[in-house]
Order: C-alpha cells, then sequence, then structure tokens
C-alpha cells in the first residue's frame, strides 16, 4: 500500500504545476483524497480535498481560484493543479487518503494514508 506525490519543481511566480497523487496496493475512488502542504519551520497546511461520495471539493482560502483538485479513476490518481503560483506556495506537498472528511481536512490535515511529498519552490 503505497501513495506518491510527484509533479513538484521550481517555476517562476504565476507559472502553473501540476501534481499527481498515483496509488499502488489499493484503489483511490471510494476514498477522500487530500492534499496538505508543509514548508520548513511552518505547521502543516491542508490545502485542498475531494469527496469520494458527491465529488465536493474542498479548498483553503488562500488556493481558491488558482489551485483544482480532480481525480481520474481509471488511472488510480488525483491531480493538483496549481496555478498563479506565488512564493507562499513554496512547500513540500503531500497526498494523504481517507481523512476524518473532507469537511475537516484543511484544518486538521490526516488521513490514513499518505506517502512521501514533492517539493514546490516559487520564485519570485
Amino acid at each position: 500500500v503505497q501513495l506518491q506525490a510527484s509533479g513538484g519543481g521550481l517555476v517562476q511566480s504565476g507559472n502553473s504545476l501540476r501534481l499527481s497523487c498515483a496509488a499502488s496496493g489499493f484503489t483511490l475512488d471510494n476514498l477522500d483524497i487530500g492534499w496538505f502542504r508543509q514548508a520548513p519551520g511552518k505547521e502543516r497546511e491542508g490545502v485542498a480535498c475531494i469527496d469520494s461520495s458527491d465529488g465536493n471539493t474542498y479548498y483553503r482560502e488562500s488556493v481558491k481560484g488558482r489551485f483544482i483538485i480532480s481525480r481520474e479513476n481509471d488511472k488510480n490518481t488525483v491531480y493538483l493543479q496549481m496555478n498563479s503560483l506565488k512564493p507562499e506556495d513554496t512547500a513540500k506537498y503531500y497526498c494523504a487518503a481517507d481523512p476524518p472528511s473532507c469537511r475537516t481536512f484543511l484544518t486538521i490535515p490526516v488521513g490514513d494514508y499518505w506517502g512521501k511529498g514533492t517539493q514546490v519552490t516559487v520564485s519570485s
């Protein structure tokens, strides 16, 4: 059972990145999936979450209108499209599966499974 986040990199402010969260050993389509991030010296932040039952999506205020979470069940993958990136988005990004709920994930970003993150660095 493994989750792997990928797609990070170094970009200039205003550019875009798409992160992928791929699972092996289990299927994601019946699980809520969230993305959280953590910068050095800062607390973990819930960024976005997608509900498995109704497809509803949830975003922290600072990324609303810029980030889009989506899922592709036939690829067993969840994505985080990040547009108009800002230096304050710089962090290591992780995906987490099966949080207690998407509604609480943004404030308490935990899940039953998560893997190694992917670094996103946005230069000004």
